[in-house]
């Protein structure tokens, strides 16, 4: 298990003095990524402004994330957030025939929410699958709130709260039972676990490269069944969702015959450069050996988390993720003593989140746990 980060760990530099366990709030910057920006400085530098090699650099992050979900280019659209995902479908979606309601968990990221209930205001109906006493959602809860009223549901695929796997094959199908549209949000997910569109049986997946993807901030994608994509055209765009985004037609919106029409203006191209980079890390290794080696390590965190009697607020699979949380008594204290000791964590909803990606070790949950536990007054 400790040959695979071993065989990375000099690429990314923080590692040589930092226990970074953050992976879920933003990926170690690797000497790629790095080399990546400073590709784009010097092609700005040396070219101007050579919009069809950056339009080129848009085409190759669509590839990269199709290979990473196993799906094709066409199949993508390249945007600057998940947000901006969920909006872009949510102002696609056709409420008509009765479909008037969104459904999304508690548990999603609050850009979902946030998005949903903004709809309201237009005379939705939103409604929430509440928390099960799991840890994860109330399938029962699901099941009434999910009919034929319903236009799109909508549930991530790790809980960023509490590192929940949340059923998300479960609710795609109960959503296809009734005619609605389903989206997943695999951010949490997406570069350290595994994920088929396919599998998942989803119409929609969004990701985005700043977490496990090992890129930075301004940058996402989302998937479109193909066969769903012409049944939905945007009315939020711009001109890089057009069929010919050199066409400058002001007069006409003509969205692109692929997933493109998902997109909107100026593409976040020095964010672009770095996904591709990131991404290329992740292909590299291997998300199926990524998703071994941080399972391995995440059942080894539960269990002596466990045994030193502190209560993981992850609910335990045999196939974890790669985020633990871990309920305290003063998360944003415990995570300010953790990083006076060199040891990158953060908090959400009270709980200290814990998220591990290929680069660590053993090594680097000892020096975790060895710090952990000298802190009981904050956990205990």
């Amino acid at each position: 298990m400790t040959d695979l980060a071993a065989r990375w760990r000099d690429a990314f530099p923080i590692l040589a003095h930092t226990t970074y366990l953050n992976s879920c709030s933003q990926g170690a910057l690797s000497d790629a990524v790095r080399a990546a920006y400073e590709r784009y400085l010097a092609d700005w530098d040396e070219l101007g402004s050579p919009w069809e090699l950056w339009v080129g650099k848009e085409d190759e992050a669509r590839a990269a994330f199709g290979r990473l979900v196993d799906a094709g280019p066409e199949e993508v659209a390249v945007v600057g957030s998940v947000s901006h995902a969920v909006s872009s479908v949510v102002s696609a979606v056709p409420f008509a025939d009765g479909r008037d309601t969104l459904v999304y968990t508690a548990l999603d990221f609050p850009t979902v929410g946030q998005i949903f209930w903004a709809q309201e205001r237009r005379g939705l109906r939103i409604l929430e699958i509440p928390e099960g006493p799991d840890g994860g959602i109330d399938l029962d809860a699901a099941r009434e709130m999910i009919d034929e009223r319903c236009a799109l549901v909508s549930c991530s695929l790790v809980s960023y709260r509490n590192g929940a796997r949340l059923p998300v094959v479960d609710l795609v199908a109960l959503a296809r039972e009734h005619g609605a549209i389903s989206l997943v949000d695999g951010y949490q997910g997406l570069g350290a676990m595994d994920v088929n569109v396919e599998g998942l049986g989803a119409d929609l997946v969004a990701g985005g490269a700043l977490k496990y993807l090992l890129a930075s901030a301004g940058v996402a994608f989302l998937w479109c069944r193909k066969d769903l994509t012409e049944r939905l055209v945007p009315t939020q765009t711009g001109w890089f969702a057009d069929e010919d985004i050199f066409a400058m037609d002001v007069h006409d919106y003509s969205p692109a015959p692929d997933a493109r029409r998902f997109q909107a203006g100026t593409p976040p191209i020095p964010s672009i450069y770095a996904a591709v980079a990131g991404i290329g890390i992740v292909n590299e290794v291997g998300v199926d050996a990524i998703e071994a080696h941080v399972g391995t390590l995440a059942r080894r965190l539960v269990a002596e988390v466990e045994g030193l009697g502190a209560t993981v607020a992850t609910p335990t699979t045999e196939t974890p993720g790669p985020m633990v949380a871990i309920r305290v008594h003063d998360a944003e204290r415990l995570v300010a003593v953790l990083a006076e000791a060199g040891i990158v964590t953060s908090s959400r909803d009270g709980n200290l989140r814990v998220s591990l990606h290929f680069y660590n070790d053993d090594g680097d949950l000892d020096r975790f746990l060895a710090e952990f536990s000298r802190h009981r007054e904050l956990w205990g």
